[in-house]
């Protein structure tokens, strides 16, 4: 049996009983669930007894939690889930007069004459916040090496771009957040529909490099990123509080050199790691490098163009995350110094190991990058690189935040109200 305390609440009249087989709203991945619902007073207050699928879960509620969370029309904006009213003008000892139960929800009325009405979905939603049932709050993510190149995730433009309804766009999200990339096949090889596409997920983000990029190498740039030049497994914007979410590449074209027969090799293969992936096997392999580079606070920096000299808020370790892994933050190109009250042996020991078990030929996937086959993919998880390249390659592409793609993946692939539940209800 599982309880749980919400505030404290005193004695109260009536009972509301309601035994129900709650169905899911069609879209949603919760399936069936079969739950009773009672709201009770006792001597200890107002409680809320819940038994889903044959587990028990007792909740002491404060009224003037209950009341505050009113559902009503009069109290939420329907239109924008934003509360109508000043909580505080809500006397502090609110008590009920009433305790209404109805075929999907319960009425209170209170000692001030207002009513309220909570659906029994919404007492649902809130006893299992933060649990790990919750299905926007856990989801699988699918680790790889390179054996992805196999079968990379891929969806066709035509289902995502002005289609009639928004499967396309949940798949696309739901494979960028499951494998960490996706590729947009049939995408027209020019910079108008990928930008187009991108803007389907969410804003393009602006950074000192401009918004949407289209570009050839030029060194004027300053970053390696414009040249010609190889680059290893990396992760973008290290130098931000907040790293880029997303970050999208489409090659549209690919000239040869002056006097070079275009049937011959121009190098430019496009590389990519799990970084998640990378995580677990140090962690696996090497548990005191992983704590380390969980542990030490590394500076990134970006001081290449005249007039920016960019750094995050503080600094950040490779990895972050505790319990679950949340991001990772590599660039040896944009590291600053390792700070000297740290074991700095002990941080390029880890390092060293980190390295090596990202330039793995079973973690590292190859690939062509082509017109027509645009990459997109999650910054905070997956890592990019290249091999040097010949001739004049134009690519264009752009960065989403992470809280757009994230908002875009769960309204594509959940049921409205569910996900402002989920959010409102985020711990």
């Amino acid at each position: 049996m599982k309880s749980s305390m919400l505030g404290v609440a005193r004695t109260l009249r009536p009972t509301a009983t309601l035994t129900q087989s709650w169905r899911a709203s069609s879209g949603t991945r919760l399936g069936v669930k079969h739950y009773s619902t009672v709201l009770e007073s006792n001597a200890r207050g107002l409680v809320l007894r819940s038994a889903e699928d044959g587990q028990q879960i007792n909740t002491l509620l404060s009224k003037f939690w209950l009341r505050d969370n009113c559902r009503c029309q009069s109290c939420v904006n329907q239109d924008t889930m934003q509360r109508n009213y000043d909580t505080f003008k809500i006397p502090a000892d609110v008590e009920t007069a009433e305790i209404s139960p109805k075929n999907d929800g319960v009425e209170i009325t209170w000692n001030d004459s207002h009513k309220s009405y909570y659906p029994w979905s919404w007492f649902y939603e809130t006893l299992t916040a933060g649990s790990n049932s919750r299905p926007l709050a856990q989801q699988e993510k699918k680790l790889w090496g390179a054996e992805i190149a196999q079968s990379p995730p891929e969806v066709p433009f035509e289902s995502i771009v002005d289609a009639k309804d928004g499967k396309g766009l949940g798949d696309l999200t739901d494979k960028i957040r499951t494998y960490g990339l996706c590729f947009v096949t049939n995408t027209p090889a020019t910079p108008e529909a990928s930008e187009k596409l991108l803007e389907t997920i969410g804003p393009i983000r602006n950074t000192h490099y401009g918004g949407f990029y289209d570009f050839i190498p030029d060194l004027a740039l300053a970053d390696t990123a414009y040249t010609n030049l190889a680059l290893a497994a990396h992760t973008d914007t290290t130098y931000f509080t907040e790293p880029a979410g997303l970050q999208a590449f489409h090659l549209l074209s690919h000239t040869p050199p002056p006097n070079q027969r275009p049937e011959e090799a121009l190098g430019g293969q496009s590389l990519l790691v799990d970084g998640f992936h990378a995580v677990s096997l140090l962690k696996q392999e090497s548990p005191v490098d992983y704590e380390t580079l969980r542990r030490v606070k590394v500076p990134w920096h970006a001081s290449g163009n005249q007039g920016v000299a960019i750094a995050p808020d503080r600094a950040y370790p490779v990895i972050e995350g505790d319990s679950s892994l949340h991001r990772i933050r590599w660039n040896n190109d944009d590291r600053g110094v390792i700070p000297l009250d740290v074991d700095v042996n002990a941080w390029y020991k880890a390092a060293r190991k980190w390295n090596e078990i990202l330039t793995r030929k079973e973690t590292e996937y190859w690939f062509q990058l082509t017109p027509g086959r645009m990459l997109i993919f999650d910054n905070w998880r997956v890592l990019h690189g290249r091999s040097a390249f010949e001739g004049l390659r134009r690519i264009c592409g752009g960065y989403i935040n992470r809280d757009d793609f994230i908002s875009r993946w769960k309204t594509s692939n959940f049921e409205r109200d569910e996900v402002i539940s989920h959010n409102m209800q985020l711990r």
